[in-house]
């Protein structure tokens, strides 16, 4: 079992300090695996805590959708619900093969056309300016997770040959040579229009969440600005933070 801790004195509830204990634990790559977690009583022995509390935590992240409790068998991690931890820039193929997933593309569609309005302004784009725009539906297990639309710079120079089965920065800058440097997200809560419930496998109406990221070379340039649609039921977004130091 590996060490885990909890700090008695904090004042941090000890079932937060359960939860967030679990959620570091089920990212290992043997339980992205399926292994099973530890049962209840070997938590709560290691924790030196009650079974109660260790079952509090282990409850609430069954009721989200990233574990799967099953009777006589065990708990382990949901095969339908995986995170994504905001905290360093990498594709989405390499974040979720990190954890054992391999993502399948099930749309693909690299075309130009003029690009949306928020895009445009992303971009500092006259919106007549034609401008190539990749168009995905992803996932795995045979179940789209996201909706991916992304906007290129015309500086970016693409010509449409570019293989974007393969991880995009990857492609991005072997074809052009521009390194992603940083990104602005906003997020936001939509519910799906009939084109998306579609091309999703979802009921029309229901929720998605859309993160909308610009992202920007070493130059502060914005280079890519794009919409993704989550099927909020099969993936989970996570943010790491830390407090900035005062002076």
């Amino acid at each position: 079992m590996i060490s885990l801790g909890i700090d008695h004195d904090s004042p941090v509830p000890l079932r937060a300090q359960v939860e967030s204990l679990l959620r570091e634990l089920i990212r290992l790559p043997e339980y992205q695996k399926g292994a099973l977690l530890p049962d209840e009583l070997a938590l709560a022995a290691q924790l030196g805590i009650s079974r109660g509390t260790v079952r509090s935590g282990i409850g609430k992240l069954v009721y989200e959708g990233a574990l799967e409790r099953k009777a006589g068998v065990g708990t382990r991690v949901s095969n339908q619900n995986f995170e994504s931890g905001i905290k360093e820039w990498r594709s989405f193929t390499l974040e979720m093969a990190s954890k054992g997933i391999k993502v399948e593309n099930y749309h693909l569609d690299f075309s130009r056309m003029n690009p949306s309005p928020e895009a445009a302004q992303a971009l500092q784009l006259d919106s007549t300016t034609q401008v190539w725009r990749l168009a995905r539906v992803r996932g795995w297990g045979g179940k789209p997770v996201l909706r991916s639309i992304s906007w290129f710079h015309p500086r970016l120079k693409l010509t449409g040959k570019e293989d974007f089965s393969r991880p995009l920065y990857q492609v991005i800058e072997a074809a052009t040579s521009t390194r992603p440097h940083h990104a602005r997200e906003e997020f936001l809560a939509v519910g799906a229009s009939a084109s998306l419930a579609g091309l999703l496998k979802v009921a029309k109406g229901v929720s998605l969440l859309l993160r909308r990221h610009t992202v920007y070379d070493v130059g502060h340039r914005a280079f890519e600005f794009a919409d993704v649609y989550y099927v909020s039921s099969r993936f989970t977004l996570t943010l790491d933070m830390h407090r900035k130091k005062e002076s």
